[in-house]
């Protein structure tokens, strides 16, 4: 999946330097494509096609169409019949006339990405399980096409190589990217750490970021499933599709970590297991991570993130300095001048995202997040590394791993890379053996 740069250092590599290039004709019949379908008028029409049904595929398909201007859903893909009509039937029901998919445009399957993609869209809307996200975007920047995409972008480090290539053909192009990490496009995040970085609460020496809850669903296995079937209906507890929930559902605050350092950690060690959520039905990720950042001054970022009932939740993200402290979450500041809160204009981030993006492609701005997602996404692939080996891990080894782990093949019969055992148990990562670099 992944064609990588030879003679690129590692570093260089993350920081936006220009992957392997493409040929000239690719390229010139790419643009082309990209030049054909980004219209140039406000008041044109932009085709959508949205790639996975589930619940944020429908409600980041219901904001794509919610922008400004003429706009129509016109393909769909999902793995799952039911979850695209499931999803059909709602979009339906509150946009009317802005849904035009005719049954030959519901497409189904492991390759039904491909044929959406390829049915004559503006603009891919790509909310799949992560582990099919790099496949995905890749494609779409090789027809030619917008994109909007969920976090996390990638589950391993060849993933995440692949993301950046792709986001840097995309530059190329003058293709535009939005990536689903929303508090970049939430005013009170905005302006927080704006002030920061201008100097508000001075020097910053430490990070704190959280994600503690009690976890998501679990989905009952049918007696007619095979594995393939069970564990992408159940894609949030198996690695290859997920990453684990640091990767998954913690990458927001990581993402705040960096946006407010600037820059990404060059080096992490944890801990983490399962205490609670350790049953057969819970696959094989942990259920609590504990991870310390070191960025390259020295600082520190550190990072919790659980899913167990009954304990203290929280969702947030903290910075301290030498002149004060921030609560990013909550718009608040306290400083040696005196407290700051934000009291500016409330607007819901998941929709600011997607005007932003419609925007910039109707007026032909540059526009592409890849690079910022990617890093986020790299961020949290690396404290997962460092939880399941229980070793301190480098970003530039982790970035340099070559351990994918995608399936060997994409069919309902073929096995995934994690089976269970005899008991229904799947082999879950231990720190002090795993290898994960």
């Amino acid at each position: 999946m992944t064609q990588e740069s030879q003679g690129s250092s590692r570093r260089r590599f993350i920081q936006g330097s220009s992957a392997a290039l493409v040929g000239t004709a690719i390229a010139s019949q790419a643009g082309a494509r990209a030049a054909d379908l980004a219209p140039s008028r406000g008041d044109a029409t932009l085709r959508i096609a949205l790639i996975g049904c589930g619940g944020r595929g429908t409600g980041a398909a219901a904001q794509a169409l919610a922008t400004e201007g003429k706009v129509e859903l016109v393909a769909m893909a999902d793995a799952f019949r039911d979850r695209l009509d499931a999803c059909h039937g709602r979009l339906a029901e509150h946009h009317g006339d802005k849904i035009q998919v005719p049954e030959e445009n519901r497409y189904v399957g492991f390759g039904a990405y491909r044929r959406a993609i390829d049915s004559g869209a503006d603009v891919v809307v790509i909310a799949t399980p992560p582990g099919f996200r790099p496949e995905h975007f890749a494609y779409a920047v090789e027809q030619g096409k917008h994109v909007f995409m969920e976090k996390p972008l990638a589950v391993d480090a060849p993933g995440v190589r692949q993301i950046l290539a792709a986001g840097e053909k995309a530059q190329r192009l003058a293709l535009k990217v939005g990536v689903g990490l929303q508090r970049h496009h939430d005013p009170s995040y905005v302006e927080a750490i704006r002030r920061i970085h201008n100097g508000a609460i001075g020097d910053v020496l430490l990070m704190r970021v959280y994600w503690n809850s009690q976890g998501v669903w679990v989905r009952e296995r049918k007696p007619d499933m095979t594995e393939m079937e069970y564990q992408m209906r159940n894609w949030y507890y198996f690695n290859w599709l997920c990453g684990d929930h640091i990767v998954e559902q913690h990458i927001h605050n990581l993402d705040v970590g960096n946006w407010v350092k600037g820059g990404t950690p060059i080096a992490a060690q944890g801990q983490g297991g399962r205490q609670w959520r350790n049953g057969p039905d819970h696959g094989e990720i942990f259920d609590h991570h504990s991870v310390e950042y070191t960025f390259a001054d020295g600082t520190t970022m550190l990072s919790q993130c659980r899913h167990i009932e009954n304990c203290w939740n929280k969702v947030a993200e903290y910075a301290h300095g030498t002149k004060g402290s921030a609560e990013l979450h909550a718009g608040v500041m306290n400083t040696k001048k005196g407290a700051w809160r934000y009291k500016g204009a409330e607007l819901d981030p998941y929709q600011v995202e997607h005007d932003d993006l419609f925007a910039a492609i109707r007026e032909g701005r540059p526009y592409n997040e890849t690079h910022n997602g990617a890093r986020s996404t790299m961020t949290a692939i690396l404290g997962r590394m460092a939880t399941y080996s229980g070793s301190r891990i480098t970003w530039d080894d982790a970035l340099a791993s070559k351990i994918r782990i995608a399936p060997q093949e994409y069919s309902w019969d073929a096995a995934p890379p994690s089976v269970p055992d005899g008991h229904g148990r799947y082999p879950v990562a231990m720190p002090g053996v795993s290898r994960v670099v």
